[in-house]
């Protein structure tokens, strides 16, 4: 839907999606609503004068702005920005990631603010270099468990080694565990990854992986919905989530305790439509319960063991076409069904007549001598004096 303000994309549409972002959290569906009808500063005005039929909200907006003037709030954050080096992106810009507007139809059906406040972001705040849409364009995002264990880190390594080979864009959430790892590797690829935060782009979290996290900033990019400055909110994280699955072409899940955020993450994938793979992990490991109710619970969801199935499941048809995975081949694979029954019929040791042969395959004896010379030939048989034996390594023993 098209807002009618004629200020889209001006300062004053970009401060007024700002002040709002301080006065609701990113994701609501009734001031997003707002906005697409009124515009962000219409928006604006009504709320900070009541004129707003959602009364949770209206309490909430009087309520937060006792200690907050939103328009100082606005100008404030954005010179903050500025020095910090980082940018505001709003949906009028080319850079805009178009994905992430298809929230706009997102239904959960499931009770809490977390499940019903799933709308598209009304500005994205962005620390790095990289065009934000450009780059997202061709992403798949990796995640899984903070707890991540040495099989769930050694998979992920090389999945994203592998996406970022590809030319493909990896996407986490900056966390300890199986989100780091797949910026790391993406990093030590040379590939392109971008860190979704749950607070400012200006406060590295965790702390620990503060230098990873400047290190995307540098090379790749770190964005987030809430403004320089907020804070690492638990709810947040929850929130941030949709933008993951919005944002990409398909999330990938590697590691998952049971009730964890990478499987909430993947209830927004599954019901957007994207592609939603899962590794398997071993059955005795809690780090994989996650993981395999998943793929028990959702038929829609695909198995993917390594980096070509996750680009068959994300690619354009037929850009990656990949033959099926199959065992060694043996020389008996291309035998014909009545040479398989004479070479079943020849004893795994010692001699038997070409007589014997026929009886124990139930062949004629002239069917079986044709046979018998294929056989020969293709070194699986030896027939000396009128007695046939199998050969040395013809693996045809059963």
């Amino acid at each position: 839907m098209s807002t009618p303000d004629s200020a889209v994309g001006t300062d004053e549409d970009r401060a007024a999606r700002v002040a709002l972002t301080g006065l609701a959290e990113p994701g609501h569906r009734t001031v997003w609503a707002m906005v697409q009808s009124y515009g962000a500063p219409a928006t604006l005005e009504r709320l900070l004068r009541g004129d707003c039929a959602d009364a949770r909200l209206r309490t909430s907006v009087m309520a937060r702005r006792d200690g907050l003037d939103p328009r100082r709030f606005a100008e404030t954050t954005m010179h903050r920005a500025e020095r910090l080096g980082a940018r505001i992106v709003v949906p009028s810009d080319d850079e805009w990631p178009a994905r992430v507007e298809s929230l706009a139809l997102l239904e959960l059906g499931v009770p809490g603010r977390v499940n019903h406040d799933v709308r598209p972001p009304l500005c994205i705040w962005t620390r790095g270099g990289l065009p934000l849409g450009e780059t997202l364009d061709r992403s798949v995002a990796v995640v899984g468990a903070r707890a991540a264990t040495g099989y769930g880190i050694h998979v992920t390594s090389d999945l994203a080694q592998g996406l970022a080979e590809h030319g493909w864009t990896v996407v986490s959430g900056g966390a300890f565990g199986i989100d780091a790892a797949a910026h790391r590797a993406t990093l030590t690829a040379g590939g392109r990854t971008v860190a979704v935060l749950a607070c400012g782009v200006d406060r590295p979290y965790p702390a620990g992986n503060t230098a990873l996290l400047e290190q995307i900033a540098d090379v790749g990019l770190l964005i987030s919905e809430w403004p320089p400055g907020a804070e690492p909110l638990r709810h947040r994280f929850l929130v941030r989530n949709r933008v993951i699955a919005a944002a990409t072409a398909g999330t990938v899940v590697v590691e998952a305790a049971a009730r964890s955020g990478a499987a909430q993450t993947m209830s927004r994938v599954l019901a957007l439509g994207r592609a939603a793979m899962v590794v398997p992990g071993p059955v005795t490991s809690a780090m994989s319960v996650g993981c395999h109710e998943l793929l028990r619970g959702h038929p829609d969801a695909t198995l993917v063991t390594n980096v070509a199935h996750v680009l068959e499941a994300v690619g354009r048809i037929g850009e990656y076409l990949n033959p099926l995975e199959r065992g060694p081949e043996h020389r008996r694979d291309s035998l014909d069904e009545e040479s398989v029954l004479v070479l079943e019929a020849v004893p795994a040791r010692g001699t038997i007549t070409t007589e014997e042969l026929a009886s124990r395959a139930g062949l004629t004896v002239r069917t079986v001598l044709r046979r018998l010379s294929l056989l020969e030939l293709a070194g699986l048989v030896v027939r000396r004096d009128g007695e046939t034996a199998l050969s040395r390594g013809s693996g045809a023993a059963p």
